[in-house]
């Protein structure tokens, strides 16, 4: 069999292929008109693909010549392997779309609700694995941008948008499993069969920052001080040092904090800026991170901790995960606000003294801070463990490699149940973490 490399298939510039069985009057079969045939299908799946004129010279600058025997059987594998040669060359120009497959067992809102009525029909690419492109597939969609930019807005789930992209709604081609793209960690058993891996555990770079330089805003109002704030309380909030909940009414029993800044259906720019001021003109100066989330997001400040010993507090940071607008057309990407918003004190006093601010109470408070750091050439820092949505609405195959920091929303969940099953701090984190410390000193 020719050897593979990248998916493609590499063939001798003369190929002679040995008679079948014993030795005997050898004899060409088709060889001609195998080449002919080759010559003809890549000029096709050239005009097709638009494929480079490389493969195109290089396979016309092949013969092949099939070693058989004047008879029937003979003559008959001789035939059979012409058509075995001519497959492979029409392989060479197919467009090749590879990784490993993740796919919806419930339509999600992430993703639009796509195939509604069967999620798990289209499959998109786990990027912690990697993922291919055959050279015909990027040429084309090299192309197609070029006459055709992008038309959607937003940037939400990535891999599933580029999957989308690819398939064309039927006019590209699907995603192709391959299970050697893999996510198990290096020390897997599976690890032998993988051409890719992946390292799952939270990156620590130092001790944990303390519970005392995390300041942690939560965004509520009164409407929701009854069933979302007692959440907080049971789940998450032992976990911080420094929590104050801000709303459009001061009660005293939680405690909150009347910003005068009316509550708002949606949008809360107008809350989020003044959450930002009240940090550094009434925290301790040696504070050095806020992180503001909604009352409905579940977060783990015992990973967040470790999470961020591998940044500087004194370089503008804003990190969460990360979403876009107009990406394609010159827009911005943004932090998505319900999986937590972590901000340097550095990256705040910066944003302050520009000068930028709301347009308006309403307007969406993430979308502008992403515009505001944009404009002020700070990068926003992505991190895929914090989630805008519930576990149920990712993969599991997706969740399997994480440790997540958060999630959001309370929709048809036990957000108690929730926070203990993927969020609480366990034994294991606890020996994670010097496993790894042991790992660092090693290296």
């Amino acid at each position: 069999m020719p050897r593979e490399r990248g998916g493609c298939w590499l063939l001798p510039a003369l190929l002679l292929l040995p008679p079948l069985c014993a030795p005997g009057l050898a004899i060409s079969v088709a060889a001609e008109d195998a080449k002919e045939q080759i010559e003809q299908l890549v000029s096709q799946e050239s005009g097709k693909s638009g494929e480079s004129n490389k493969i195109n010279i290089e396979l016309q600058e092949i013969v092949f010549v099939i070693q058989s025997q004047s008879n029937s059987f003979h003559s008959k594998r001789a035939e059979d392997l012409e058509r075995n040669i001519l497959k492979q060359a029409e392989e060479l120009g197919k467009e090749w779309f590879l990784g490993k497959a993740l796919y919806d067992e419930e339509s999600t809102i992430i993703h639009h609700y796509a195939f509604a009525e069967n999620p798990t029909v289209f499959k998109f690419p786990d990027f912690a694995a990697g993922w291919a492109l055959s050279i015909p597939l990027v040429n084309k969609l090299a192309n197609r941008l070029k006459s055709e930019p992008l038309k959607s807005d937003f940037t939400i789930d990535l891999k599933h948008e580029i999957a989308l992209y690819i398939w064309k709604k039927g006019n590209g081609p699907h995603l192709t499993p391959v299970p050697e793209f893999c996510t198990d960690d290096l020390n897997s058993y599976k690890a032998v069969h993988c051409a890719t891996m992946f390292s799952n555990f939270l990156p620590v770079c130092g001790d944990p920052v303390k519970k005392e330089d995390i300041f942690v805003a939560v965004k509520t109002c009164r409407k929701f001080h009854r069933d979302r704030i007692p959440i907080v309380k049971q789940t998450w909030e032992g976990e911080a040092a420094l929590v104050e909940y801000y709303s459009d009414y001061a009660e005293t029993s939680i405690p909150t904090i009347d910003l005068g800044v009316p509550n708002t259906e949606r949008g809360h720019c107008g809350k989020t800026f003044a959450i930002l001021e009240r940090f550094l003109n009434h925290s301790s100066s040696k504070t050095p991170w806020l992180v503001i989330v909604d009352d409905d997001t579940l977060i783990s400040i015992f990973r967040l901790r470790k999470l961020l010993s591998c940044y500087d507090p004194n370089e503008p940071v804003f990190l969460g995960e990360r979403y876009g607008y107009g990406l394609g057309t010159g827009g911005y990407s943004y932090i998505t606000g319900g999986g937590g918003m972590v901000f340097s004190r550095e990256a705040i006093q910066k944003l302050l003294a520009s000068k930028c601010q709301c347009y308006s109470n309403d307007a969406p408070d993430d979308m502008v801070l992403g515009m505001c750091f944009s404009g002020l050439g700070i990068p926003i820092t992505h991190c895929p463990l914090f989630h805008q949505a519930r576990p149920m609405d990712y993969p599991k195959d997706y969740l399997a490699h994480q440790i997540p920091i958060s999630f959001h929303k309370h929709w048809n969940v036990d957000p108690v149940k929730v926070y203990f099953t993927w969020l609480a701090p366990k034994m294991e984190d606890s020996f994670t973490e010097k496993k790894q410390r042991r790992i660092r000193e090693d290296l």
